[in-house]
């Protein structure tokens, strides 16, 4: 039988940013509906790498960037369960004097941001990590990020929402959307479901583009496919997350021993066709044993090491590599959060807290000016 859903705010879209929105909304009072193509955090928001770091981010995401620090210290009381978060530290590595001479000038551009950088010489790093090969020379730690587990925060946060009042439907491809005269009418034909709210939330991620282009506004998303993988359980060597200046193999070693990396692109499915965006993504082999060769010379505890499990996905790209947060400017009622680049992993929570801000109060208090879609314009 149809059905049909008045609601004070529609999501579409849930991963971490979708599902947080709706969290914070619901507990504010709000009556919220969240509609998921598939299941909640099973697109880019589950299959990142877990990296939570605020490291390397440029300075106008830093604000964000803290105040998702704050709340991933919070996870327990947010979500239900702590998603395997550790404050590991992370650690960005440089393989030339021209790669650390990069990382001591962000360290000085972000020093008031309270990240509380260490900048390390071969000597400190080597002292510090003797586990680290003879590529690098250097690099910064930032103590307090760290790395999660995007496969149970992710849908986490959607499960919370449920809790807390929200109406989250699973399965639910939004088939129509239109403007109406008093906010938007949303249909999904697979559900047999209408929705209709005067307040819009497009968290739809690689699809955000698309969404936005049937309500007549122009985003410029484009989809990009991480390369990542996982190795048997190896004995602990690797005590924080890495990353790499200028590109290349991240890392992690979780708990169980298993080695999760990323780098590199996977191949999207199918490669050709009417679609705009694949809806999923391959890895591809040659390219696994390059990023794992990569990652064996930085790490000689992994020479030798075997890869149980390769995944790709589909991620939300800008021009900029800056994600697109806040207010339509052409469609009042409707609010964008994607795009963020194969980044948005440790700042999904404040966004979803900043949504619930714009809904609730029309502003924000942490500043995303610089995240405008206008900027494109």
């Amino acid at each position: 039988m149809s059905r049909l859903i008045e609601a004070d705010v529609a999501i579409v879209g849930g991963g971490i940013v979708g599902g947080s929105a709706a969290l914070f909304l619901a507990r504010a009072g709000k009556k919220v509906v969240l509609l998921e193509r598939d299941r909640c955090g099973s697109r880019a928001s589950g299959v990142n790498y877990g990296g939570v770091r605020r490291q390397g981010r440029a300075p106008q995401q830093l604000p964000l960037a803290q105040r998702s620090h704050a709340l991933w210290g919070q996870l327990p009381d947010l979500i239900g369960e702590d998603g395997e978060y550790v404050r590991s530290g992370h650690l960005k590595l440089a393989r030339s004097p021209q790669d650390m001479a990069v990382l001591e000038a962000y360290a000085a551009q972000v020093a008031d941001y309270g990240l509380g950088l260490q900048l390390l010489s071969a000597h400190e790093l080597r002292q510090m990590f003797p586990m680290i090969g003879d590529k690098a020379v250097g690099g910064s730690l930032c103590p307090e990020d760290g790395h999660a587990n995007p496969r149970l925060v992710s849908p986490a946060f959607s499960r919370a929402a449920t809790a807390a009042g929200a109406t989250i439907i699973e399965g639910a491809p939004v088939s129509e959307v239109e403007q109406t005269s008093s906010g938007f009418r949303l249909r999904s034909v697979a559900q047999d479901l209408t929705v209709t709210a005067p307040v819009l939330l497009n968290c739809a991620g690689a699809w955000s583009g698309a969404l936005a282009a049937r309500l007549g506004e122009t985003l410029p998303i484009s989809a990009a496919h991480p390369l990542m993988a996982v190795t048997e359980p190896l004995p602990a060597f690797l005590p924080v997350s890495i990353g790499v200046e200028g590109g290349g193999v991240y890392g992690r070693q979780v708990t169980r021993g298993n080695f999760i990396f990323g780098g590199g692109r996977g191949i999207p499915h199918p490669v050709s066709g009417n679609a705009p965006v694949p809806d999923f993504a391959r890895p591809e082999r040659g390219a696994l044993v390059n990023l794992l060769q990569q990652a064996a010379e930085l790490f000689p505890d992994l020479a030798g090491a075997t890869i149980i499990r390769s995944w790709s996905g589909v991620e939300a790209y800008t021009p900029d590599h800056e994600p697109i947060i806040g207010p339509s400017s052409t469609i009042p009622g409707l609010f964008h959060a994607c795009g963020f680049s194969g980044a948005g992993f440790q700042t999904g929570p404040a966004v979803g807290a900043v949504l619930a801000d714009l809904v609730m109060s029309g502003q924000s208090v942490t500043p995303i000016a610089a995240f405008s879609a206008d900027r494109f314009r």
